[in-house]
């Protein structure tokens, strides 16, 4: 059965919580700081066990609760309220304390993740590149700033899988050159045309694939890449305060997808050698990959998720980087504005040309 963790603090009993902006567990009510390192016992506990069974319900949580399919619930060592979580959640809070916990059962055994790479930016970095992330877009429509509220952020440590393997490849493109001359009657273009092949081998490392079907896989693509020489071998207590989840799709469920993008990296990477063309098509492409190794993380994502006219509109912000996508809505108005504007001004660069000629 898994159990909840959470750090109190040995001064004022409060719950502690990982400190993006110094790196260290830190308590909120009295501001007491403690290096990871002094934690280092609670990990040590949960890599002495092998509890791999799937979540029960808490012998001490209240039975009259109505509690969904694939919810468990838990008692809040701390108030005694009903923590709900879903079958992949790692992280949470008690709603009603704001209380930190960590359901142990998801991270021990072979469900531990190997390396984490902690938070090194809050919530409000998050909110700042949300702002500057609408700033300069002339057709964002001029209400979404003033009419649409965010209506969540979080900061939660998302399961990746890393791969590790070798590339073989064998490449053929089609590329071109032009040669262009006149002489005093008529302008000529000479177009060859080549086969130019690429063979050899690229070693990758850490490829990554995010393992939660939660996560939007474009979304998560876009925030790349991450500082994997900041990967720390995972402990626990990075997870304090933030939300995590475990991956619900396994590495050889992904390993499928991890192949896609190495092969594809390994043809424009040929590709990029391929130099002195006019253009250059991929013909024939043969990549073989060989075994390669696998390695379980949890990479730092903020979410924010802001509602406009009855539509939500979900972004992510690297939580170690600070890279911010998401998708914005369009006026319609000012795109035609905007279009209108550019037609007229080709337009009157075309009269000036035709009365210059004449």
């Amino acid at each position: 059965m898994s159990t909840l963790l959470n750090y109190k603090c040995p001064c004022c009993n409060g719950a502690i919580e990982f400190d993006s902006s110094i790196q260290k567990m830190k308590c909120p009510f009295c501001d007491t700081e403690f290096d990871i390192e002094t934690l280092r016992q609670y990990d040590e506990k949960l890599n002495n066990k092998a509890d791999e069974k799937e979540d029960e319900w808490d012998k001490d949580a209240p039975e009259n609760w109505d509690v969904p399919d694939d919810f468990v619930s838990y008692s809040c060592q701390s108030c005694g309220g009903q923590i709900i979580a879903d079958g992949t959640t790692i992280a949470s809070s008690c709603p009603f304390c704001d209380n930190p916990v960590i359901i142990t059962g998801k991270i021990s055994g072979m469900l531990k993740p190997d390396w984490v790479i902690p938070f090194k930016l809050d919530k409000k970095a998050a909110v700042n590149a949300f702002k500057s992330h609408l700033s300069g877009k002339k057709l964002l429509p001029k209400s979404f700033k003033s009419q649409n509220h965010l209506e969540e952020i979080k900061g939660v440590y998302v399961p990746f899988w890393l791969f590790d393997c070798s590339a073989y490849g064998d490449v053929t493109y089609r590329a071109t050159k032009v040669r262009r001359w006149s002489d005093s009657k008529y302008n000529y273009r000479e177009t060859s045309f080549f086969l130019v092949s690429r063979e050899g081998s690229l070693e990758f490392v850490k490829v990554p694939v995010d393992g939660s079907t939660q996560m939007a896989d474009d979304l998560m693509d876009s925030i790349e890449p991450y500082n994997y020489k900041e990967l720390k071998d995972f402990q626990t207590a990075y997870l304090s305060g933030y939300l995590a989840n475990k991956y619900d799709v396994d590495s050889k469920a992904s390993k499928e997808r991890a192949s896609q993008r190495i092969k594809q990296s390994t043809i424009e990477a040929f590709r990029r050698s391929v130099v002195g063309y006019a253009t250059c098509t991929t013909d024939n492409a043969t990549v073989n990959l060989s075994e390669g190794s696998v390695k379980y993380a949890l990479l730092p994502v903020w979410l924010l998720t802001t509602k406009y006219k009855d539509q939500l509109y979900t972004f992510a912000m690297n939580g170690q980087t600070g890279k911010f996508v998401g998708n914005l809505p369009v006026d319609r108005g000012a795109a035609f504005r905007w279009g209108a504007g550019i037609t007229a001004a080709i337009g009157a660069i075309a009269s000036a040309i035709l009365i210059l000629m004449g």
